[in-house]
Formats: structure tokens, sequence, C-alpha cells
């Protein structure tokens, strides 16, 4: 199968030798987003919420380019540098996620780049 490079200007530019998400058929498997303002380029906000919103709003971004959307998430991964944030990313993720959520895992992390508290991964399929 083919693969293509989705890019979206909405989002970050990846900070490394990657893309932000490939599509192969009719999966979409999208990079590990942090709560970075795609415009600033740099980490949005000191709290995980803040970072967490921001984060999933550029899954968000990377996907339309897709021509999808969150309904379409069907397995996330989210990485946290403290399980103590665990709550409080939980409630943001409810918020995006609120019928039928994708599978999830959530791991502890050492450290995020640059400083990042959250960063969440996903795959989509159409």
């Amino acid at each position: 199968m083919k693969k293509n490079i989705i890019h979206s200007e909405r989002a970050p530019k990846a900070i490394g030798p990657y893309s932000q998400a490939v599509l192969v058929g009719d999966t979409v498997y999208l990079s590990g987003q942090l709560g970075i303002d795609p415009k600033e380029g740099r980490i949005v906000d000191e709290t995980v919420g803040g970072q967490a919103r921001q984060a999933i709003e550029n899954l968000q971004a990377v996907l339309a380019e897709a021509d999808m959307s969150l309904w379409n998430v069907v397995k996330t991964t989210i990485f946290l540098t403290s399980m103590a944030d665990f709550k409080t990313v939980n409630e943001v993720y409810g918020s995006y996620f609120t019928e039928d959520p994708p599978a999830r895992a959530t791991v502890q992390v050492a450290a995020l780049p640059l400083g990042g508290k959250v960063e969440i991964e996903a795959i989509a399929n159409r």
C-alpha cells in the first residue's frame, strides 16, 4: 500500500525527522502532539490542562487535513511526565471524546520534548 504524508499548517511543525501523520489505506497514524501553539512554536501553557487541550486541538488540525475528525480516532496513547496529572488530563480528554471514546493507554515518561507535560498520539480510521 502507498503511504501518504499528512501535513497541516494549523498544527505545529515537526520538531524532528518525522511526519505529523501518515495515511495508509483508510488508516491515519498521527504522531504525538504536545501542547505547542502552531503560530508561536512553543508550549502554549504552563498547566497540564492547557497543554492537553492544545495537544488535542493540534490532533484535530492534522485529522482535518486527512478529511477526518476526532470521531474517526480508534486508539490514543497519552504520555504524562507525572501520573499526578492523570485526573486533569482525563477531564480535558473526556470533554473532546464525549461519545464512544477510543481505546487508550496512558503512561508516565521521564521527560517530553520542550519541557511538555503531556503528549498525545492517535490512530484514526475512515
